[in-house]
């Protein structure tokens, strides 16, 4: 059976995909960059225990590495590398910096830029013939873009084209793969994944970014002024494009299982949740009346409504979208059934991800 290589493996998706990776006897080589306080096997050991219900114990067809994405060899001993990318091997690439704005300009093309290249050229080092590349991206590459976007490359373009840096970068990464597929014969393959969230089946949701990062800044506000009526600059008939971690796995154990794949894979969902449903669950879930208001001015805001405004500086910037996405060549390539979201199940995931947000309030009270 091939091995996987995965990098930035203590991450949410990483984790979750490892997490099965061991269920079904893969071996699997975890690169978590580590320090003297967190070390790689804690970093990664905290992670599945946090997904398996407070329990992990370490397998056996489990190895985990330190690294550094940034320094030669990832600071690993080369008989080390190549012994694990000996025969055939599957490696993704899930490293990324998560900023956006232009403070983080630099950090954010350092490792979504260089830190790509560098994966590359230790994957080129080491791995033999075989084996495969796979850079995970994100379908918000896309940018501002307006149509339907296609499971292609699109060329490099300037930040105006694009919501944030973070979009941006992940744009370069990816012609960056396409250069070296095109130049050396690299068998690289994009995976363009739109907002992670929690399990379609059972609401669990750990992930605060988007959405929920909103509802946790709700909640707060309504904690502290119950039954408030707050205005939002949100169009409440634009969408979120939310798929569930469940769905997420799903798709990546079929491209370990799937030898002929497309180059690109947009793994999105199919039906997108539109904000004036998250607002009427906030609501129904919370002492407190939002009002969506799309022309909403900064000058016609009162102190409340500004707290909301400043905490949504990088949620604003997706709450007037309506992106569309081409997944033939995903469902030509990946045919195992997937959950599919749904108003019911993003319920589920904001009661459940409020619910935790109380108990750990209530346990800091206490």
């Amino acid at each position: 059976m091939k091995r996987i290589i995965i990098n930035g493996a203590n991450g949410y998706v990483a984790s979750n995909f490892i997490n099965d990776l061991l269920l079904q006897n893969f071996e699997v080589v975890a690169l978590v960059r580590g320090n003297e306080t967190k070390p790689a096997e804690m970093r990664m050991k905290k992670a599945m225990v946090d997904i398996n219900e407070g329990s992990f114990v370490k397998p056996d067809n489990l190895k985990i590495f330190n690294y550094s994405l940034l320094d030669d060899n990832f600071g690993i001993p080369e008989e080390t590398l190549e012994e694990l990318f000996d025969g055939e091997v599957d490696y993704y690439h899930f490293a990324a910096s998560l900023k956006y704005d232009f403070k983080a300009k630099d950090e954010i093309f350092q490792t979504n830029m260089d830190g790509v290249q560098n994966s590359v050229r230790v994957f080129s080092k080491f791995a033999g013939k075989e084996s495969r590349f796979f850079f995970i991206s994100t379908a918000y590459s896309c940018g501002k873009f307006d149509g339907l976007f296609e499971e292609k490359f699109y060329d490099i373009a300037d930040i105006s084209e694009f919501r944030n840096y973070y979009e941006q970068s992940k744009r370069y990464a990816e012609n960056l793969i396409r250069k070296h597929m095109d130049e050396e014969g690299l068998k690289g393959h994009i995976l363009r994944l739109s907002q992670v969230v929690g399990n379609s089946r059972t609401g669990v949701t750990v992930t605060d970014y988007g959405i929920f990062d909103f509802a946790r800044r709700i909640q707060s506000l309504a904690a502290r002024n119950p039954n408030r009526t707050v205005r939002v600059k949100v169009d409440p008939e634009s969408t979120q494009n939310l798929i569930p971690i469940d769905t997420v796995v799903t798709y990546l154990m079929q491209t370990v299982k799937v030898q002929n794949l497309p180059v690109i894979m947009n793994m999105v969902a199919k039906q997108a949740v539109s904000n004036r449903f998250i607002l009427k669950a906030l609501c129904d879930l919370l002492p407190i009346n939002l009002v969506p208001q799309v022309d909403l001015d900064k000058s016609e805001m009162d102190s409340y409504e500004r707290i909301i405004s400043i905490g949504m500086s990088f949620t604003s910037s997706y709450t007037g979208t309506n992106l569309l996405f081409d997944t033939r060549k995903l469902d030509e390539a990946l045919t195992e059934e997937v959950s599919e979201m749904s108003e019911d199940a993003a319920l589920r995931m904001l009661e459940y991800f409020l619910g935790k947000s109380s108990d750990k309030k209530a346990k800091v009270a206490c």
